[in-house]
């Protein structure tokens, strides 16, 4: 596994700060099962790789996410973020979505 297996992006709106991740691999693929489909856009989900601790770091300033991939999204669930029972699967890819409200 890299030292910094997870590609992220922070982005700060009227007051939220979210993160995007997705795990490494998945950068720039695209994914389709039924009625969903995802594309992890490099844009969208990449301005540095960074490590776990650097992942979870952020998740603790979000108001919102975005993530895609095992490692991340086990990562969260692990931290308490996501609730396992809220992931969607496309093409067997774990998805995730987080929103706090405040």
């Amino acid at each position: 596994m890299s030292e910094h297996p997870i590609a992220m992006k922070i982005y700060r709106i009227r007051g939220e700060v979210m993160v995007a991740a997705c795990d490494r691999e998945l950068l720039g693929k695209r994914f389709e099962e039924g009625e969903f489909h995802i594309e992890v856009k490099k844009d969208f989900y990449y301005e540095s790789y960074v490590s776990d601790k650097t992942f979870l770091n952020s998740m603790k300033i979000a108001t919102i996410a975005n993530l895609v991939g095992k490692h991340v999204v086990t990562l969260a669930i692990k931290e308490g973020y996501i609730d396992k029972d809220a992931i969607i699967r496309i093409q067997g890819v774990p998805h995730a979505q987080m929103c706090i409200l405040l």
